[in-house]
């Protein structure tokens, strides 16, 4: 499981502007709670020296260089001066014989704005990713060229492509939430070191795994970070992965017997065709039926569909889309086809019909390849691993399409004298299911900004949205005071999709943690021709390469404002 992934970044440094002219957009009111002070900055001394000034406990300073301008880049864009440390905390001998440490690497500004970004990596982590403040969607910029230091670690072990490290019960755990709680005072102090003072304001952040360690820091380490920046968390990941398992089953009822494909982790095997379900021309079908229903619910016709709650009641897969009455030939679905894409889409059952994991929004980016990829290959190779070697006690392999989903299940939940801690309590937050547990994170200011691809494919955007919901119904969230989440309409797994997957939502975090301007529409952009960011080669042709909407804070909606371009974001409002 290469698993919940998205370790790239955002965002825009001019996106700042943007955000100014659509913040009174829409009706949310502002934050109840006095804004935190804000930060103060400082300049680093000696880089270079850092490697043997710094004395700091179960960790050792490998390097410290100098970074110059311009020797790293973003897009197009040069990463200003800076120090690059590398270090190793808590170096061990596991139980299986193996070496373990928690690898990390920060970058520290030579102009600093006095603050601190943990960079919360996706997938299985596993490699010590460039600590440039990775944010999630199309980078632009991130953390370290807004000038805040930034960490970024493997998590206690070594290796994206492989879960061994799931049988080791100590580097489980770090994996699961104690890298962060290590890490965190650690770098604070090397901070000070580098700097003659910590960090006035701390955030943490990332998407997918990322957007996870977040919501597990903010609950288990409430009091270390400011603002949290929450990318299609896997907050529920063990679940998830099994809704995977689950989705298979149901494809491989409908697939071509026999028809395989080549496994990419594996050159000289094969895998089921589990996309012969459900074909690629089959999805554009089914998104064109999407838009058909739902396009104009937000006052106009332009290829993106913005009102994603009142689409979920207007669209139905039996009636919307049409049914074939012979051949298959990608223009049409047959009657199990149907049957088939509304059980995914309805959530994850046990044998006995009880739900355990959300169901999935429809949305246009269903034909995004990004959808069929996580849906049809990785529920086969990169999920299965996951759950057999880090959530199951006792670790146990599975074979995907004969896995007794029911059982596996009780396996997330179960200890022994090996693993102490279940899979499901060292990768979820403690108290997810009631975020009352939040009440005291949000008293002393701090704020959580969610975002999340209404066309994730492995992690659904509903379960976000039901999280945020709960905490509204314990009133943890009174007038949005505390978190908002904003959906970004077309996006698959953390980027791509047909949607406008590029935007900064850190800069607005910021603002409302020490300043308590409360964001409710941010500008994003698409990753046309020209953009620093790359392109997105899953944009419909007939959108302009500049095209801009509002991303707004739920429950708004994007909508048109009745004239004006469709290609500007000046033109829609949050309502």
């Amino acid at each position: 499981m290469k698993s919940k992934i998205g370790h790239r970044t955002l965002q825009g440094a001019g996106v700042l502007s943007a955000v100014g002219l659509l913040m009174a957009c829409g009706t949310l009111p502002g934050s109840s709670v006095a804004p935190l002070k804000a930060a103060t900055g400082a300049t680093l001394a000696n880089c270079s020296a850092l490697v043997s000034s710094l004395k700091l406990a179960n960790t050792r300073i490998e390097s410290s260089a100098p970074v110059a301008a311009g020797a790293v880049m973003q897009g197009d864009r040069p990463v200003p001066e800076h120090c690059r440390v590398l270090g190793r905390m808590h170096e061990r001998k596991g139980s299986d014989g193996r070496d373990y440490a928690i690898g990390f690497e920060m970058r520290l500004p030579m102009a600093w704005n006095g603050r601190f970004y943990y960079q919360g990596n996706g997938g299985l982590d596993g490699s010590v990713q460039p600590a440039l403040g990775a944010l999630g969607g199309g980078p632009l910029t991130g953390a370290l060229m807004q000038g805040f230091a930034v960490i970024s670690s493997d998590a206690g072990h070594s290796g994206p492509q492989t879960t061994v490290f799931g049988l080791e019960p100590q580097a489980r755990l770090d994996y699961g939430y104690q890298a962060v709680e290590k890490l965190t005072p650690m770098a604070k102090q090397l901070i000070a070191g580098a700097y003659g003072k910590g960090p006035d304001r701390s955030y943490i952040g990332g998407c997918s795994n990322g957007g996870r360690h977040a919501m597990v820091a903010a609950a288990r380490v409430g009091d270390q970070y400011d603002g949290y920046l929450v990318g299609a968390p896997g907050y529920r990941l063990p679940y998830a992965a099994l809704t995977q398992i689950w989705g298979a089953q149901q494809w491989a009822t409908i697939a071509t017997p026999g028809a395989t494909v080549k496994n990419p982790m594996n050159p000289n095997g094969t895998l089921p065709d589990l996309a012969s379900a459900f074909t690629p021309q089959e999805r554009i079908t089914v998104a064109k039926a999407i838009a058909e229903k739902c396009d104009a619910l937000d006052g106009v016709r332009d290829g993106m569909v913005q009102a994603t709650q009142a689409c979920q009641a207007q669209f139905n897969v039996q009636t919307d889309v049409p049914t074939c009455t012979g051949e298959r030939h990608g223009a049409c679905l047959s009657t199990a086809q149907k049957n088939v894409i509304a059980s995914v889409f309805a959530g994850a059952k046990t044998s006995s019909g009880q739900a355990f994991y959300a169901s999935f929004p429809y949305d246009m980016g269903i034909a995004g390849a990004n959808w069929g990829t996580w849906k049809f290959i990785d529920s086969l190779i990169r999920d299965p691993l996951a759950i057999g070697t880090i959530f199951s006690v006792p670790p146990m392999p599975l074979k995907p399409l004969q896995e007794n989903v029911t059982a596996r299940l009780a396996m997330f939940s179960a200890t022994n004298d090996s693993y102490r801690e279940s899979g499901w309590s060292l990768m979820t937050p403690p108290g997810e299911a009631n975020p009352a547990n939040m009440a005291a994170l949000r008293a002393r200011g701090a704020k959580v900004v969610m975002y999340h691809g209404v066309s994730d494919a492995i992690f659904s955007a509903e379960d976000t949205r039901q999280w945020v919901e709960r905490l509204n119904r314990v009133n943890a969230n009174p007038g949005a005071d505390f978190a908002r989440y904003f959906p970004v309409p077309g996006m698959n797994h953390c980027s791509m999709g047909p949607a406008a997957d590029q935007f900064d939502l850190l800069g607005p975090l910021v603002q409302w943690v020490e300043q308590g301007v409360a964001p409710q529409a941010v500008v994003a952009s698409v990753r046309g021709a020209g953009n620093a960011g790359g392109v997105n080669t899953e944009l419909p042709a007939d959108w302009s390469a500049k095209r801009t909407r509002p991303l707004c804070a739920y429950p708004t909606v994007a909508t048109y404002k009745g004239s004006g371009s469709v290609e500007d974001a000046s033109n829609f409002s949050c309502r």
